[in-house]
């Protein structure tokens, strides 16, 4: 069974795809961009805030899925420059705590909105 998941606390779609879809207990979310939910417009131009709202954005939609931290398996990072990779990573490290889920981190060419970042996940949801 398959449900769309929406939620007002992580940016709205500005495309044809949803912000997440939960698969029986498994959650995949959209690639989450640091924009702020109400808004809709870019938090800031550091990699920090940026990619402190891109995870904030993620586990909103894993939150709405029905899901938690602590439930994520494996994320995607996409940067914009590589050369932020260890100030992406401490702010990163400080959000996921004890928790490390795996992950993958790419640099990519151009991001929607010309961010700086783009987070995505999978997360099991144990019930």
């Amino acid at each position: 069974m398959q449900r769309i998941i929406e939620t007002p606390d992580a940016p709205a779609a500005i495309g044809p795809y949803v912000q997440g879809r939960r698969v029986g207990n498994m959650i995949f979310t959209s690639g989450q961009i640091p924009f702020v939910p109400q808004t809709m417009t870019l938090v800031a131009e550091d990699i920090e805030t940026q990619t402190k709202q891109s995870l904030s954005n993620m586990l909103a939609v894993v939150e709405a899925g029905g899901g938690k931290l602590d439930d994520i398996v494996k994320t995607t990072v996409f940067m914009r420059d590589m050369s932020h990779f260890a100030r992406m990573n401490g702010v990163y490290e400080e959000f996921f705590g004890n928790h490390k889920p795996a992950r993958s981190a790419v640099e990519a060419a151009r991001l929607p909105k010309d961010v700086g970042i783009e987070i995505e996940c999978i997360a099991i949801v144990s019930e």
